[in-house]
């Protein structure tokens, strides 16, 4: 494994999965909003679920559909009031200009959970895919 010059193992971030109750329908909003591309399909019989691993750069979503799945709670669409449950809260992209993706995703009728908000210079935004799984769009460089 390859090790940073601190000695630390370097850690490449690779996926994040999403469970969505209807992965046609995420593969399309994950393509037509982000950019997304299908990379692999598959089907997880010991599950049972249905895969699909979408690309965009050297990053992966892994969106899986599984059959009487619960339903994302009310709670975890909106940022304020999801972070009070513990677990993973969201994925994040950044780009060199949030005000103006932002507009660009509202444009395509996006779901804001949050819209662009400034904080120490830095401006950051919530979206929603349309599973109403929280996304976080924040200035690059940013943390």
């Amino acid at each position: 494994m390859p090790k940073s010059e601190t000695g630390a193992f370097q850690l490449i971030p690779h996926h994040c999965g999403i469970s969505v109750p209807d992965l046609e329908a995420s593969i399309a909003w994950y393509r037509d909003m982000l950019g997304f591309s299908v990379e692999k399909r598959l089907t997880l019989d010991v599950v049972p679920a249905r895969i699909a691993f979408l690309k965009h750069g050297d990053f992966f979503i892994e969106l899986f559909q599984i059959e009487d799945a619960a339903p994302l709670p009310e709670e975890r669409r909106h940022p304020d009031r999801d972070i009070c449950t513990h677990g993973t809260k969201h994925i994040a992209f950044a780009v060199e200009d949030v005000p103006k993706f932002v507009d660009a995703l509202k444009k395509r009728g996006v779901d804001m959970a949050m819209d662009v908000n400034i904080m120490e210079n830095k401006a950051m935004a919530f979206i929603r895919d349309n599973a109403g799984n929280l996304i976080e769009i924040v200035e690059a460089g940013s943390p």
